[in-house]
């Protein structure tokens, strides 16, 4: 059966399941009843189900139909489509990236390490999907995302063919509000025992690295929360909830935006980043413009 074959047939099923009934769906398509339906059967014919069964004086979608159903209205909708979309490529100048951000990436270094690309391409569609490590190298898997940032490199597994480049890594340091400046700063690090203390999740890689910091401190520390967009951690801090550990890449940005004061170095302890690809070379140009050597 060849696809022509097929979505044909598929088309002549899904006017049917929408209008109700073959007589109106031969209505619709300007068809005798009896060729549309043949189409029909001949579709549940190929596929070895019944996808109708009779309903009063119409049809009624059995089990299998209603399946079938919902990936024709997938199948349909993308082709419906398909006109506005080429006008789009064809009529402007727009380049899409698509880009997965893990959720144990500080969010923070985001923009940071996007920043080459956003200079570089001032028609630059940018399309950010954030989620769970695990669920965007299966994206990234089935070509939906043209890179994934995460905090972490792709673990070895033959079956995901994705290769990770390393963009770097930045120190960690403690800042602090004004309000606990003073408290946290006097005796540090001991003294982030006695301060409120605000940290990154574990499902961050770098959670680990600072729980075995604090211990070979000595500091037992009293958290007060756990957070696991970096972004929303600095507001809380700003907002006098806590000390917290940061990449010292957004010095700046936490020194002014959140007028945060930096109490200390996190010694030893550092945030890497990755862009995690399809290929063991990258290929796509934007891609390229965040390796630091631009393999």
């Amino acid at each position: 059966m060849s696809l022509e074959f097929s979505y044909r047939h598929l088309y002549y099923f899904w006017v049917v399941a929408k209008e109700g009934g073959v007589s109106k769906a031969a209505e619709r398509l300007g068809m005798a009843v009896q060729t549309v339906s043949t189409q029909v059967r001949e579709l549940e014919k190929s596929l070895g189900f019944a996808l109708l069964k009779p309903a009063g004086r119409g049809v009624a979608l059995t089990e299998a139909g209603e399946v079938a159903l919902r990936q024709a209205d997938l199948i349909f909708q993308l082709g419906e489509q398909l006109p506005a979309n080429l006008r789009e490529a064809v009529g402007s100048r727009v380049v899409r990236l698509t880009v997965g951000i893990s959720d144990g990436l500080s969010k923070l270094a985001v923009r940071h390490l996007l920043q080459p690309i956003i200079e570089a391409e001032p028609d630059l569609r940018l399309l950010c999907h954030e989620d769970q490590f695990e669920g965007l190298l299966g994206e990234l898997a089935l070509h939906r995302l043209d890179v994934v940032l995460a905090d972490r490199p792709a673990p070895t597994n033959p079956n995901l063919k994705v290769y990770s480049h390393s963009l770097g890594f930045s120190a960690m340091a403690w800042y602090a509000p004004e309000a606990l400046y003073e408290a946290a700063a006097a005796d540090f690090p001991r003294s982030l025992g006695q301060v409120p203390i605000l940290l990154p999740t574990t499902q961050t890689a770098v959670r680990l690295r600072l729980d075995q910091w604090l211990e070979r401190q000595g500091v037992k520390p009293r958290i007060v929360g756990e957070f696991e967009d970096s972004a929303l951690l600095a507001t809380f801090g700003a907002g006098g909830f806590g000390v917290f550990p940061a990449a010292e890449l957004m010095h700046e940005k936490l020194t002014h935006r959140y007028e945060l004061r930096r109490v200390g170095p996190c010694e030893g302890v550092e945030e890497h980043f990755y862009a995690i690809g399809t290929a063991k070379k990258i290929s796509h140009p934007l891609v390229r413009r965040l390796l630091p050597d631009r393999v």
